[in-house]
């Protein structure tokens, strides 16, 4: 690991200076998207931006003891996954025979994806309201399905490139496992932003806002920006895994940044024509297409691996 350009990949790309915009523009692809498909003009280009600042300077309900620090806590440490996450992205090649970021493997990078999900589950028991335990469950039983998919895929790329090394699974061959386990990750990615079909544990006509209905000011800032973060972060997964390198990293930076965007399209559009499924359906869904894609990824992976 070369620790300069680690910070490199923490503080500036594809870390905190170029994730902090890419989130909001990123939400305002989404929204701007799904305006446009119905018909309507959407925010302006700045809006994920002033709600931001709209809701620091907001006061923040008064939570006594221990149920006002775990409903700070919860946000705070989903941004502090996400962002090292986004750190652990394999976007560039190797720089003299090192990993170009931090040296992380596949373990990690999950175990830090995973944070705002279980961080959103506490959040909503944290909160004693009714709305926000009912999103909570939700979240977790719907997470339980989605991940499964989702972990099954992340082993499938492991064994198709005989690694759990995050720069060496980005330049291991392309191969049939290797597509199909990307096919059930993007699958995974509407339930794990929250998205329609699959927006169930925040769904406002149902639980005004489930699991953050009693957050508010700076508390719900810090949500609203993990979530803007949570699409860099996912599309940016699959842009770093998906894309061949060319060795430029100019290039690859450039891809990265565009398949993301264009991702951020797709999932809009689905979202956006699609309506809420009943938690039944969404379950049924992932037991049956989400781990099946999951589990052709790990067959192909073991008997026509990419990495060997």
């Amino acid at each position: 690991m070369n620790l300069g350009m680690a910070l490199v990949a923490w503080l500036v790309f594809p870390g905190l200076l170029y994730a902090l915009p890419a989130g909001w523009l990123m939400s305002w692809v989404e929204r701007k998207t799904a305006a446009r498909l119905q018909q309507r003009i959407g925010p302006p280009f700045f809006q994920p931006f002033f709600d931001f600042v709209k809701l620091t300077a907001k006061t923040a309900p008064a939570r006594p003891g221990l149920e006002g620090v775990l409903m700070s806590f919860w946000p705070a440490a989903a941004v502090v996954g996400l962002l090292g996450a986004l750190a652990l992205l394999p976007v560039f090649p190797y720089a003299g025979g090192q990993a170009p970021g931090f040296a992380g493997d596949l373990i990690l990078l999950v175990a830090l994806l995973e944070l705002p999900s279980i961080g959103m589950v506490l959040a909503g028991f944290s909160s004693r309201s009714l709305f926000g335990e009912i999103g909570a469950v939700r979240e977790a039983v719907l997470s339980v399905f989605y991940n499964l998919a989702f972990f099954i895929a992340m082993v499938a790329l492991a064994l198709d490139a005989h690694t759990l090394q995050l720069a060496d699974l980005a330049v291991a061959p392309f191969s049939p496992g290797r597509a199909l386990a990307l096919l059930a990750i993007l699958l995974c990615l509407p339930a794990k932003l929250h998205l329609n079909p699959f927006s169930l544990a925040n769904a406002e006509q149902e639980i005004y806002a489930g699991p953050l209905t009693e957050y508010g000011g700076p508390q719900l800032a810090l949500w609203e920006l993990a979530h803007s973060l949570e699409w860099v972060a996912l599309t940016g997964l699959l842009a770093s895994l998906g894309l061949p390198r060319s060795g430029s990293w100019a290039i690859d930076g450039l891809a990265f940044v565009m398949v993301s965007l264009l991702l951020v399209l797709l999932l809009a559009g689905i979202a956006t024509g699609t309506a809420r499924l009943k938690i039944a359906q969404a379950l049924r869904f992932y037991a049956r297409w989400g781990v099946a894609v999951a589990l052709a990824a790990l067959l192909a992976a073991g008997f026509f691996p990419g990495g060997v």
